[in-house]
């Protein structure tokens, strides 16, 4: 049975080609469950085909304090590692107010609440795109 993801991104292009869109939704899939096991609250996954080069996905969540921020982080970078996904940039665990996660084709943002709340990031990426024929 095909998932919702896979049947999206068929519709899409991409340079992953139909090896690279498995191994793409088999990483989205482990992130997802990372954060489900290490009860991340908040999750929210925002698609970047055709918006930037910087990934295919953007993975949004919360941790309730900087303890369960870095918590959530470690659990995710050795399922990434586990899962054969190699060694993810990250940045931000020594204060574990926002840890950055480079997954390569998915890039994860793990906040504290006020944190999250102040760069509201998910507001800037899930904006609607703007069509051609605006007035200039």
């Amino acid at each position: 049975m095909r998932t919702a993801l896979q049947k999206e991104a068929d519709s899409k292009p991409s340079a992953a080609g139909v090896d690279g869109i498995a191994e793409i939704s088999r990483a989205l899939d482990l992130v997802l469950a990372s954060l489900e096991d290490s009860k991340a609250e908040e999750i929210v996954t925002i698609d970047l085909l055709g918006k930037s080069t910087l990934g295919d996905y953007m993975v949004i969540a919360s941790g309730r304090s900087n303890r369960h921020v870095n918590a959530i982080s470690e659990h995710l970078i050795t399922a990434l590692k586990d899962g054969g996904f190699g060694f993810p940039r990250v940045e931000g665990q020594a204060s574990a107010d926002w840890v950055l996660i480079d997954a390569g084709d998915i890039i994860v943002h793990v906040f504290r609440p006020e944190v999250r709340e102040f760069y509201n990031i998910e507001k800037m990426w899930q904006t609607p795109d703007l069509e051609d024929d605006t007035v200039h």
